[in-house]
């Protein structure tokens, strides 16, 4: 095992495999920033995304549930 080119290869694919994390790692990066950069634009006034529809079920019982309370303390019985 004393050959030089056994090392080169295992010192080439470490690299190599060093270097797809080290890719995969930046995307990634850049994808949170660009999320980030879009979650930001919506809070000073830029467009704001439109609501999905699992949001517009939790406004809806939100409502519901705003509405329930006041009755309640109204004194109102449901």
């Amino acid at each position: 095992m004393t050959d030089p080119n056994v090392y080169i290869t295992l010192a080439l694919a470490g690299l190599a495999g060093l270097a797809m994390v080290v890719a995969g790692g930046l995307s990634g990066w850049r994808g949170w920033l660009s999320l980030r950069r879009m979650e930001l634009a919506t809070h000073d006034g830029g467009t704001p995304m439109a609501p999905t529809a699992g949001a517009r079920i939790e406004i809806a019982d939100l409502k519901e549930r705003i509405k329930k309370l006041e009755a309640i303390a109204a004194g109102v019985d449901l």
